[in-house]
């Protein structure tokens, strides 16, 4: 059994466990508020690297912080630019009296450096507004997110906030979520986390998913905030039904999250080098 299983690189997907296989080549109707609007901002072509695409989305997302808000601090690349600009903001005054909910170790540590007042979800359960990235996005403005590790906390917060405001380049864009072939994370507990990595697997059977554990750059498993691992999906075709998936996924024991963020995102902010847009719910 043990030699059938294998370890992946930090950035790819996690596992899904289950005894039975889940049927998701029908789709459940979705209940999703309709795209309301779509807002563009062009930009100078030149040439632009995705580092720069993803500042511009940032600095679009800053502009939904008001002073007085609780913020949900986003984790990952994109989000350290939405961070360096609030902190910037509140530096200079135009920003006042923000409490920023971090969503991970890394991202605290960004926020402390900046100077911005931080507090956690057992003083403020509920949040004006989250900032934060995603791994993919597709059409309905469902995510996949977690590759950077900080899935559980990342849904928590953003699950708590009014408002979630994605921002992405437009190398996130799919048509389906796992459509990228990278990794969809799970996160579950180290507790005997090879029987749910075969669980995983055999849920998607069908769809030839293959799951690895997620190591580090030590060549070790790769250990959550959270102390769990992480264990990668790979999906060859994109997921059909993602809120049936996700219900599999979260019925099974050890199971602590997944990384598919559904019905969650109220805006999504996409920077590619012909501009900005802003797709609403």
């Amino acid at each position: 059994m043990a030699s059938s299983l294998s370890l992946s690189p930090l950035s790819s997907t996690h596992y899904i466990s289950s005894t039975k296989l889940l049927n998701l080549r029908t789709p459940n109707l979705l209940n999703l508020r309709t795209l309301s609007s779509k807002h563009s901002l062009t930009v100078n072509s030149l040439t632009l690297t995705q580092d720069d695409l993803k500042k511009l989305a940032a600095d679009k997302a800053v502009d939904y912080v008001k002073s007085g808000m609780v913020l949900g601090l986003g984790t990952g690349s994109t989000a350290a630019f939405v961070v360096a600009k609030l902190g910037a903001l509140i530096a200079s005054g135009e920003l006042t009296d923000i409490i920023g909910i971090p969503t991970s170790k890394r991202t605290e540590e960004q926020a402390r450096s900046l100077g911005i007042p931080l507090s956690i979800l057992d003083d403020n359960p509920r949040l004006d507004l989250a900032i934060d990235g995603a791994d993919e996005v597709d059409p309905n403005l469902d995510l996949v997110k977690g590759r950077g590790g900080a899935l559980l906390r990342e849904k928590m917060v953003e699950a708590a906030s009014e408002k979630f405001v994605v921002v992405v380049d437009d190398t996130k864009l799919v048509t389906g979520l796992g459509g990228s072939g990278l990794a969809m994370p799970v996160e579950v507990v180290q507790f005997c986390w090879k029987y749910n990595l075969i669980r995983l697997r055999e849920l998607f059977k069908e769809e030839g998913v293959d799951a690895k554990l997620r190591i580090d750059e030590n060549g070790k498993p790769y250990v959550t905030d959270n102390s769990n691992f992480i264990v990668d999906l790979y999906f060859k075709t994109p997921i059909k039904d993602g809120f049936g998936a996700g219900k599999e996924i979260s019925n099974l024991e050890g199971v602590v999250e997944h990384g598919l963020f559904l019905n969650m995102a109220t805006s999504v902010i996409i920077a590619a080098k012909d501009g900005v847009q802003v797709k609403d719910k």
